[in-house]
């Protein structure tokens, strides 16, 4: 195959960033397959119409069915909004189509589970975007944790926090629906700190948690201003059914501890996604407001200069970062994706499931509704318990 031929469903925040990534793989990464970017769909014809003009797609649609069907697709991406992310990816799979899918996979367990037996038995590739594994500096905190350097794995502290909704007169956006997003913060921010702790420290075992919702209600979506959705204070009011705030403590598989926060609520945060890590010979801090640097502590330094020192992850020692820039030059968020896209245009090139997968999509469903159940019990909660 030389060319995979894309159909792109949402023209969005993540339609935008896919697009950009489809865009730069060929300049940056010439050796793998190319994406061909075939065709966008969105419901209002004239928006789609725009992003197509503007991302560089060839056609657009407004039917995701329409897409689905088309003889010159061969992969199905799904930009939009998790509640038809099921219906489209099932669609995908019966019409032979490969499938990647934004995160979280689903809104519940049952439904991601769905749609990994559908793509398993239609023997497509699938792939569920989880980008922030892409950075050059977490891959070689994974390569430090796999070769050992920082020994047994004692903590995990994982944190992604956000202030975009403090404003209570912030309108009832999508994202604050539980019947479109499945879940508030929990799901969006959440899942990747979920997927970032399984990729670099395993499996969880059991988890306990609580939330909470702080403004309860909001105004109904008003105009877009700037790009953004306004409220107006004299709108009718709707309530607000997704959490702004989860938090919960793990343990992990293979014994480590973890502690996982995920918030909207967090003034002057604007995204801090970052982890830190200590195992018996060292440790590893990261955070992506700083996605070029990892912080790196050894045990066995000498004494006299121990201390976590900054490794810029810009060279071509670290994974991607040998096709972009010299050393010392910055990369960015929109990288990650590209990164993620070439992941999986090499998966297909190879004839192999690309990482991360719907499985991966479907573990992390698991904990997020093993945290739902624990606070609603008031209990631990066995991973176990839902599998």
């Amino acid at each position: 195959m030389n060319d995979v031929r894309v159909g792109m469903i949402g023209y969005k925040f993540m339609g935008k960033a896919h697009s950009n990534a489809y865009r730069a793989l060929p300049m940056f990464f010439p050796n793998v397959i190319r994406p061909e970017m075939k065709a966008i769909c969105g419901r209002d014809e004239r928006a789609v119409e725009k992003a197509r003009l503007q991302f560089g797609w060839e056609y657009a649609e407004t039917d995701w069915r329409k897409l689905v069907d088309r003889d010159d697709i061969d992969l199905i991406d799904i930009s939009a909004p998790s509640d038809v992310h099921k219906e489209i990816a099932i669609a995908a799979a019966a019409a032979g189509k490969h499938i990647f899918c934004e995160k979280p996979l689903a809104l519940n367990l049952a439904d991601s589970v769905e749609m990994l037996s559908a793509a398993e038995k239609a023997g497509v590739k699938h792939m569920v975007g989880f980008n922030y594994r892409f950075a050059p500096a977490v891959q070689l905190a994974k390569k430090l944790i796999a070769e050992g350097r920082i020994g047994e794995i004692y903590h995990y502290r994982g944190l992604f926090l956000q202030d975009w909704i403090v404003d209570p007169e912030f309108p009832l956006v999508w994202r604050l629906q539980k019947e479109i997003a499945g879940s508030g913060s929990h799901g969006d921010l959440g899942a990747h700190v979920i997927d970032m702790a399984r990729f670099l420290v395993g499996e969880f075992q059991e988890v306990i948690g609580m939330s909470e919702t702080f403004v309860k209600e909001r105004p109904l979506p008003g105009s877009m201003v700037g790009g953004e959705t306004v409220g107006d204070k004299n709108a009718p009011r709707g309530q607000v059914t997704v959490d702004d705030a989860t938090l919960f403590l793990a343990r992990f598989a293979g014994g480590a501890l973890g502690s996982i926060e995920a918030t909207r609520f967090a003034a002057g945060h604007r995204c801090t996604n970052s982890f830190e890590i200590n195992g018996s010979r060292g440790s590893l801090k990261f955070d992506f407001e700083r996605v070029n640097e990892l912080q790196v502590y050894f045990t066995d330094d000498a004494h006299d200069v121990q201390g976590f020192r900054r490794v810029l992850a810009t060279d071509s020692a670290h994974a991607y970062s040998g096709a972009w820039w010299p050393p010392g030059h910055s990369i960015g968020y929109e990288h990650t994706f590209t990164h993620e896209v070439y992941e999986l245009m090499l998966a297909i090139a190879e004839d192999r499931q690309p990482s991360p997968s719907f499985v991966d999509g479907v573990a992390c469903q698991a904990v997020l509704e093993a945290v739902d159940r624990s606070i609603e019990e008031r209990r631990w909660v066995a991973i176990s318990e839902l599998q």
